[in-house]
């Protein structure tokens, strides 16, 4: 019998190195380790990389050569930047006449703050013909002068003509320094944020390099061929070499571990993923499949640089307990971690006895309400994991939980100074830590406009017991912990996609360009080590900025999930009349294909069109995809051209916003190819005609259509 081969994620934290095996068949946990990370290791974090893979291969007893697929995810750039830990750029401007202008004001980017009282360190040149090699020359020699250890170069228009920027570099190439131009970066017009954005990766990119260096060589050394993947900040992961090109791309990662791991995992399709530690909750969106992304603030500026949406709350498992006036004040946003406390419900009732309760000023400056109990044992901190263990939401065997009869001794002493009960002061302590959690959550509803008759509550981190099942209970929505939550970052790396985004600004795209866009980014991918065979493409056309962006994703290897567990035709049915929040009687199977269910039911309203509301439903009973009003149909490969020609003609609608096609779904395979973000008829027939291209004349194609409004 064949060992199963493996995935292992590897989560580079502050202080500690998760890593874990996942069977590359089922996804299934086969182990997991945690070491310290090794920051001050002559090899750096690469040390404590190498010591949690071979600890993980002891563990499950796999071998190097049994590693299929090895990422990690690291706050190595975000660290550097927020800790002022980055090289010196040396930034040449590019252009005569006007565009000198524009140019010269770039070096106003040494006045970026990297930390209070520290700069970003910048030295500027300029050089009016970028093809005239001794001038260039001349302002490296400059700039190496002020020690500038990494080149930018930028110049006006450098997405639509980057020759200037790229003899720049090959005059500077001989100096050995690392370099980078602006077109290179990102695509999108604006000089002056697309030169910042490349100048803040250039200032991390020496350390980045010399970490990619040292993790390269020494998985190399342990007998990995496996290739190499890096945690990207948008939910994917980048080859290596990519990771060279634009280590930008790694900074916030760290949120973006763990809703992989929800999507991944949990398949979530509709909801809220809350990963919660002991100090704070990092909050982002999972809508129709997809995380939520838009352009990351960094340091105080907007960048085009393409991250997870993730708002933080100062609330998690370790928020401690704000008290005064006989009653709660407040939760957090101090910990017991930052005050040096133990848990007050981790300690035994014997620790517990002869306790008072007294308040703490957590750190120089913090209000001194934090409530604390002095007994027998020590000196503990009342948390809101005390609270949630209290009132029975923390369920056994979940990394937060403890002995019951400790959590309510631990309280019994706030109660007292509350004049309440144990249950009460618990459920007054969670009040105040949840509300905080829900304003943002409500927040992220509204913005992204999910249902809220399929969006779920996701908690993963070690503290989410502390807070995801308070929420789901009083505030009505389906909610549930992650599976091996307090591993779900390493898990999210594990089993996260290859990832490429190209964006181009194009005013009046042609279908062609449109085209052009969407093969850039789908060879990017396989360039990378994606299977050519699954790679997804989203495109999206924005006529409003011009903007065509194409998102493509596949795994290294074709997944081939072997599950012990498929759902059947009446759980398959159930899940969708829950989801319709209607009797199972009313709900009709209206098509499908070997790997999804379309299932429709229809809601009459008084003087008004009937509505035909529509769930996809995959085959372990997951809803994929939900519309309150669809039309379905189901023609063959050969045949969708003709019939999808119809279908969208019938459903564009025209007016003074201009033409609109209907936002398109294709069930093709084992996939969901989402045609939504293209408002043209023409490019969207023909982004539909690419999907059927490699397919059988004979296979089945089920077609979901949204007229928008």
């Amino acid at each position: 019998m064949n060992t199963p081969r493996i995935r292992v994620g590897i989560d580079v934290g502050g202080t500690f190195t998760d890593a874990v095996a996942v069977d590359a068949t089922t996804l299934e946990l086969l182990g997991q380790v945690k070491v310290p990370t090794t920051h001050h290791h002559e090899d750096g974090v690469a040390h404590g990389i190498v010591v949690a893979l071979d600890r993980l291969l002891e563990q499950t007893g796999r071998s190097p050569a049994d590693v299929t697929f090895l990422a990690h995810g690291t706050t190595q750039a975000t660290n550097a930047l927020l800790e002022g830990d980055v090289a010196t750029v040396g930034l040449i401007g590019i252009g005569t006449g006007p565009g000198a202008v524009l140019t010269r004001r770039l070096a106003s980017f040494a006045n970026l703050e990297l930390t209070p009282g520290k700069r970003l360190p910048l030295a500027y040149a300029h050089v009016p013909d970028p093809q005239d090699t001794a001038a260039v020359r001349r302002a490296v020699e400059e700039l190496k002068g002020e020690g500038a250890q990494v080149l930018v170069a930028s110049q006006p228009f450098s997405v639509d003509r980057p020759e200037g920027e790229q003899a720049v570099l090959d005059a500077a190439r001989p100096y050995g320094l690392p370099m980078t131009a602006a077109h290179e970066i990102t695509s999108l017009y604006g000089l002056h944020k697309r030169t910042r954005t490349a100048v803040v990766n250039a200032a991390i990119l020496p350390r980045m390099l010399a970490t990619a260096d040292l993790v390269d060589a020494s998985i190399t050394k342990a007998g990995v061929t496996a290739p190499l993947m890096v945690m990207r900040c948008d939910g994917g992961v980048m080859a290596l070499d990519e990771m060279r090109r634009r280590p930008l791309l790694t900074v916030l990662s760290g949120p973006a571990a763990g809703v992989a791991g929800a999507l991944m995992q949990e398949r979530v399709s509709e909801g809220v993923f809350l990963e919660t530690g002991g100090t704070s909750t990092d909050i982002s969106v999972v809508r129709r499949g997809k995380v939520a992304v838009r352009h990351a603030t960094v340091l105080g500026k907007t960048s085009y640089l393409n991250a997870l949406d993730v708002r933080t709350v100062g609330v998690g498992g370790g928020s401690m307990v704000r008290i005064g006036g006989g009653r709660v004040t407040g939760v957090g946003p101090r910990s017991a971690h930052i005050a040096g406390l133990p848990y007050a419900c981790f300690a035994s009732t014997d620790q517990l006895r002869d306790a008072k309760v007294d308040t703490v000023r957590p750190m120089d400056g913090d209000p001194a309400d934090y409530a604390v109990i002095d007994t027998a044992g020590g000196r503990f901190a009342v948390t809101m994991t005390c609270a949630a263990n209290a009132l029975g939401r923390v369920p056994e065997g979940d990394f937060a939980h403890c002995d019951p009869e400790s959590a309510r001794a631990a309280i019994a002493p706030l109660a007292a100074y509350l004049g309440t009960d144990v249950a009460t002061a618990a459920t007054r302590i969670l009040d105040a830590g949840v509300a905080q959690v829900k304003t943002v959550v409500d927040a992220m509803m509204r913005d992204y406009r999910l249902d809220e008759d399929t969006a779920v509550l996701v908690g993963g981190g070690g503290g989410a017991a502390s807070v995801t099942p308070y929420l789901a209970h009083t505030s009505g929505m389906d909610g549930r912990i992650a599976r091996n939550n307090e591993v779900i970052s390493p898990i999210g790396v594990a089993l996260a996609l290859v990832r490429e985004q190209v964006e181009r600004i194009v005013p009046g795209a042609t279908q062609e360009q449109i085209l052009a866009v969407r093969a850039e980014a789908e060879r990017a991918v396989v360039a990378q080590g994606a299977a050519a065979e699954g790679v997804e493409v989203e495109v999206t056309v924005d006529p409003q900025t011009s903007t065509v962006r194409a998102v493509a994703t596949g795994a290294t290897e074709l997944r081939t999930q072997d599950r012990s567990h498929r759902a059947d035709d009446a759980e398959r049915l159930h899940a969708a009349a829950a989801s319709l929040k209607t009797d199972p009687a009313a709900v009709h199977v209206l098509a499908g294909t070997a790997a999804h269910t379309v299932y429709g039911t229809e809601t009459r309203r008084r003087l008004r069109p009937a509505r035909h509301p529509i769930r996809i439903v995959d085959v372990d009973g997951v809803v994929r995809h939900h519309s309150a009003d669809a039309r379905v149909e189901t023609t063959t490969v050969a045949g969708a051209p003709e019939v999808l020609a119809r279908l969208v003609g019938e459903a564009t609608s025209y007016g003074d916003g201009g033409v609109r096609a209907p936002a398109l779904r294709l069930l093709l395979g084992s996939r969901i190819a989402d045609l939504s973000g293209v408002l043209d008829p023409q490019p969207l027939l023909a982004l539909a005609h690419g999907e059927l291209r490699t397919r059988a004349a004979d296979e089945p194609v089920v077609a979901v259509l949204e007229v928008r409004s």
